[in-house]
């Protein structure tokens, strides 16, 4: 076999955590990741986060602003948290895209249990290569699942791909810009109580060590409002929240 030319896409590598793999392999590894854990995915972010999650998602929906007519893509939407949020404020139709079916079996699940049988698409997909056509939605939420995603600014691209002009994009992901008083506790909370709360109650401790990696190995909030800005969205911000836990961005399709 041949041995592949340096820089060529077979050699090159992608953070999975601490680790860096080949980044054709990465996609599978975050996809068994979040097989894993589907099951008890909504209970562990309310205890990871002490039920702070909530707020930050009724942040970003609050940003979009839900109407009617909006139709809203949620990428990485796995277990409809942030779809169901949106349909409940007034939004109009959401298609949910997650790389991991088992997380859309539990998102439709949840929607069904909540009274939600119309509204919200479910397909499996890749964030990098969306299956919707050219301006084709209103609005695009991704929450917490950038970090996974194996070349974020191809994402990124994708979102001002599907959008129409005007369109609104919603990027919440945590952030490794905690504030110094924070750190040595968040540090002590992510590596030794987040790997023993998935093992207790996931039965996964290495998905959640992982989950935590992937945080310090993310870009802090102002580089990627740069990444954003390159991929050519406008009036490009951000908010940070809880002392720099978590980030919301945003910017608009010109």
């Amino acid at each position: 076999m041949a041995k592949p030319e340096p820089g060529s896409d077979n050699e090159a590598t992608a953070s999975f955590g601490y680790r860096e793999v080949p980044k054709a392999d990465k996609r599978g590894l975050v996809r068994d990741v979040f097989e894993s854990v589907a099951g008890r995915y909504d209970l562990m972010n309310d205890l990871m986060s002490a039920g702070i999650h909530r707020l930050w998602k009724a942040a970003l929906i609050r940003l979009l602003k839900p109407t009617p007519s909006m139709h809203l893509l949620d990428v990485a939407g796995g277990t409809g948290d942030v779809a169901q949020r949106f349909r409940q404020a007034g939004g109009g139709r959401v298609t949910v895209v997650d790389l991991t079916p088992e997380m859309l079996s539990h998102g439709r699940a949840r929607a069904v249990d909540a009274g939600l049988l119309d509204g919200i698409d479910w397909a499996a997909g890749d964030a990098e290569a969306l299956p919707l056509a050219d301006r084709s939605v209103d609005a695009y939420s991704i929450a917490f699942g950038l970090r996974n995603v194996t070349e974020p600014e191809t994402a990124l691209g994708e979102a001002h791909r599907v959008l129409r002009p005007g369109g609104r994009l919603a990027v919440l992901e945590f952030s490794p810009a905690v504030l110094p008083g924070l750190s040595q506790v968040y540090d002590l909370y992510s590596f030794r109580v987040l790997p023993l709360l998935g093992g207790l109650v996931a039965g996964d401790a290495g998905s959640y060590r992982y989950l935590a990696e992937s945080i310090r190995r993310f870009p802090r909030p102002e580089v990627l409002a740069e990444m954003i800005q390159r991929q050519g969205f406008a009036g490009v911000r951000l908010q940070a929240m809880t002392g720099g836990i978590a980030a919301l961005h945003s910017g608009w399709r010109v």
